[in-house]
């Protein structure tokens, strides 16, 4: 009997904020995965080993967790005054899916340093020692994000002092900004509301802000579903009936939103809406033993994704964060004490994040200029990843 052997495709293992994925070049995948489709979606699904019927992901990439089964595409940017198209997809454990519909602020740190380092920006933006600017082109939302990349000797650096809860080791600052995060085009609140009741069958009846900006997301009241805000994972991920009461809550925020018709469409949508809920600060002690006290900290936040607690704070969802907290009136501001504010500092699972977001208002309409947040990023792996020749 014969057997058809591995392939093997140039590829970048790579943390980026408190995520990791697997990073590619576009020319550097087989043809026919180039281009969206099928054949693209199953070969990182075998490359990231979903789907997992044991939730482990032991034979591919994965890491078991949404923040580690993540896949990116580069290619040079066919955009004006852009150097970079960055494509995301969120890859399914448990299923044969790959969710395209949002983009990852966390692993948008690393898309700079990767793009220098495969020389898709162009050498004459790159300083032989400073901060190089690198403009992506964020295709799965068409939303430009600026990096801010340090250089020494010519070479991304990756080392340094900065140091992000949720992440072990310090390494080099990284700024994002996220540029415009809500087109003048689109509705920052779908319902045209600041603060919605959200009936959910069989669950109950919310506060809730619903805002499309860095990544659509449902904030709740803690204290309305019954926490305190100050949770950490273990408490939520290993209780089966909260977790499908805020599926249920994410499905009909989605309703709400408008982005599904019908609730059985948010199954084919996992990582979009975001669910999350606020309270005010309080004293607690992070999931590395850190001390969060009350006086260091605006308000607690805490957010699933993709069916679970985050271990910290979604990149995307931390632009949400910061962009209603500058509003106010909704459940953010409202946590943080309320008012209007150019940056809020909030307590998450792992410890806290500063965002800074610039919000106008006009005319009784909220437009927000741009959102900004540290990360760092760090290869951690290059070569060549292999799969079963067949499996795409």
């Amino acid at each position: 009997m014969s057997y058809l052997p591995q392939i093997k495709i140039p590829a970048t293992y790579m943390r980026g904020g408190t995520s990791k994925g697997v990073f590619f070049s576009l020319q550097d995948l087989p043809e026919s995965a180039q281009v969206a489709g099928a054949a693209r979606d199953s070969l990182l699904l075998r490359v990231i080993g979903s789907p997992d019927p044991y939730g482990k992901q032991t034979d591919g990439m994965g890491g078991a967790t949404s923040s580690t089964s993540k896949t990116v595409i580069l290619s040079k940017s066919n955009q004006p005054d852009h150097d970079v198209d960055y494509l995301f997809g969120q890859v399914s454990i448990d299923k044969a899916f790959v969710d395209w519909s949002g983009n990852c602020g966390n692993l948008t740190a690393a898309v700079g340093s990767f793009a220098i380092s495969q020389g898709l920006v162009d050498p004459s933006r790159i300083p032989e020692n400073g901060i190089a600017t690198v403009r992506i082109w964020q295709a799965n939302i068409s939303k430009t994000i600026i990096a801010q990349v340090p250089v020494t000797h010519g070479e991304v650096q990756e080392t340094g002092g900065f140091e992000l809860d949720g992440v072990t080791f310090p390494a080099a600052e990284v700024e994002v900004e996220f540029m415009s995060p809500v087109d003048a085009s689109e509705a920052m609140f779908p319902t045209g509301n600041l603060v919605d009741e959200l009936e959910v069958p069989g669950v109950g009846t919310f506060k809730a802000t619903m805002i499309n900006a860095g990544i659509p997301t449902v904030f709740l009241n803690a204290e309305a579903i019954n926490y305190n805000g100050a949770e950490l994972q273990e408490a939520i991920n290993g209780d089966p009936k909260a977790l499908e009461m805020f599926e249920t809550i994410r499905a009909y925020g989605a309703i709400k939103m408008g982005l599904i018709s019908t609730v059985e469409e948010a199954e084919g949508r996992q990582h979009t809406p975001k669910v999350a809920f606020v309270a005010p600060p309080a004293d607690y002690v992070s999931s590395s033993g850190k001390e969060i006290k009350t006086a260091n900290i605006d308000l607690n936040v805490r957010a699933l994704s993709m069916g679970k607690l985050h271990h910290a704070m979604m990149g995307t969802a931390a632009v949400a964060i910061g962009t209603a907290a500058a509003i106010p009136g909704t459940l953010v501001n409202l946590a943080a004490g309320g008012g209007e504010r150019g940056s809020v500092t909030f307590g998450h699972p792992s410890g806290t994040l500063k965002v800074g977001a610039e919000a106008v208002e006009t005319k009784g309409e909220w437009t927000v200029n741009k959102v900004v947040m540290s990360r760092s990023a760090r290869v951690l792996m290059e070569g060549w990843v292999r799969i079963p020749d067949g499996s795409f």
